[in-house]
């Protein structure tokens, strides 16, 4: 096997994995361990991204092609030939070496799918006119989202629901969080200039700052000594949210990987206690490196591993003035970051995510002061997990009210506030804010 085929037969095994269930994420990284030059990480990397962006795309122009639906067993070499159509369609490689190199790769994998695929992919050359044409019917293909997917964002967002999936297909800007503790964000600006490096301020944040072109992050200036993390707007927004003043016992609950922590260290004015909860282990350690990178060693002796929503197993009795609840969701409003959960959710996972968000909901209000804060955060654009969600909590809590964000960023909704993908160069994020009454 050639070092090219070495590298789309990798890339389909990466792809593979993901369509088993798997995050991309994590099959990528161990994928890219074995390889030792930069440009063939890239490279990898761009395939896998690339395909999973475009999976059902890909999938539906794969099937047009084959005369007969290939057998279960073969669900890699089905990786592969994906890999190859996604060569032949987005990227600049030469037509000739994307179809030689995945050949030698097929044949590695199946020595009688050789002629198989160079068959497929010199075939979706000859027909490519008339394929773009065919899509324009499926809409499945079309927008490169399950139907489903699809259906569930007109439902919801009838007059916005073809720039939502557009910008889920499109590549996301590198946004970052200048640390103000240790850098203005004027001053780290100028810094990016010094080193020729386009950047402008994202206007509806107070730290955040937009790269004009993708750049590696260990590239960019001040990231290793603590100046800067990469975080997106969206994400940026929750802190501000809180109403943040001195002597305040705060919750971070569902904290990993730790952004909207580190920047509410980054911020909050002292004196100030913060409470970070966060049920999984190896998420945890994630914490850790960046409250390490960002100079924050003395807050992990308040990190807990726990359920947040098993108040009684972690909670000491001691109220809290706000909380962040930050609840897991089906990520639907950041697949132009994580492409895969595309392919991963279900249409069943809406309703049980949203039955975990009350869940923690109901369970954190228990440890809130009266008068305290409570602010709601999701990265889903379906309602089903954001309005909906807090209708059914302020509904059976009486001396739970929501208290308006006023803001120019992202459209106001029956409770709370929704930014769609794209909208200010921004993922898609959900907030609301509550107000604990005298009960």
């Amino acid at each position: 096997m050639t070092p090219g085929s070495h590298l789309r037969a990798l890339a389909a095994h990466v792809v593979h994995e993901v369509t088993q269930g798997k995050a991309l994420s994590d099959c990528l990284e161990n994928a890219l361990l074995t390889l030792k030059e930069k440009r063939d990480r890239a490279f990898v990397q761009a395939v896998c991204y690339g395909v999973c962006r475009f999976y059902f795309r890909l999938d539906i122009i794969l099937s047009y092609l084959l005369k007969k639906s290939l057998a279960a067993k073969e669900s890699e070499l089905h990786a592969l030939l994906l890999v190859g159509l996604y060569q032949l369609m987005e990227m600049r490689v030469p037509p000739h070496a994307a179809v030689a190199e995945t050949v030698n790769a097929s044949a590695a994998l199946r020595p009688w799918a050789r002629g198989f695929t160079n068959a497929i992919l010199r075939e979706y050359l000859r027909q490519r006119s008339e394929i773009e044409e065919r899509l324009k019917a499926d809409v499945e293909g079309y927008y490169a989202h399950p139907k489903w997917w699809i259906d569930a964002i007109k439902k919801a967002w009838p007059h916005e629901w073809q720039a939502v999936l557009t910008a889920n297909n499109g590549h996301p800007p590198l946004a970052l969080r200048v640390n103000q503790k240790h850098i203005s964000r004027s001053a780290y600006l100028e810094k990016l200039e010094e080193n020729k490096l386009t950047a402008y301020s994202i206007p509806e944040t107070l730290s955040g700052v937009l790269l004009d072109t993708p750049t590696p992050i260990e590239a960019v200036p001040g990231f290793a000594e603590g100046e800067i993390s990469v975080q997106d707007g969206a994400a940026q927004l929750a802190a501000s949210l809180l109403d943040l003043k001195p002597n305040l016992r705060i919750l971070d609950a569902c904290a990993a990987p730790g952004g909207k922590l580190t920047h509410l260290l980054e911020i909050t004015p002292n004196p100030f206690v913060i409470v970070a909860v966060e049920k999984d282990r190896q998420r945890l350690a994630l914490i850790k490196e960046n409250l390490t990178r960002l100079h924050f060693f003395s807050q992990e002796n308040l990190m807990i591993c726990h359920d947040a929503a098993d108040v009684a197993g972690w909670w000491d009795g001691q109220l809290f003035d706000r909380i962040l609840l930050d609840a897991p969701c089906t990520a639907s409003g950041v697949v132009r970051r994580h492409p895969d959960i595309k392919l991963l959710r279900r249409p069943t996972d809406i309703v049980a995510l949203a039955k975990t968000q009350l869940q923690l909901l109901t369970a954190l209000w228990a440890t809130l002061k009266v008068n305290g804060l409570l602010v709601y955060a999701t990265c889903s654009i379906f309602p089903e997990e954001n309005v909906q969600v807090l209708q059914r909590f302020l509904a059976a809590n009486a001396n739970a009210k929501e208290e308006k964000i006023t803001t120019s960023w992202g459209m106001p909704c029956t409770i709370g506030r929704q930014i769609l993908p794209g909208m200010h160069q921004m993922d898609g994020f959900y907030y609301a804010k509550i107000r604990k009454e005298v009960g």
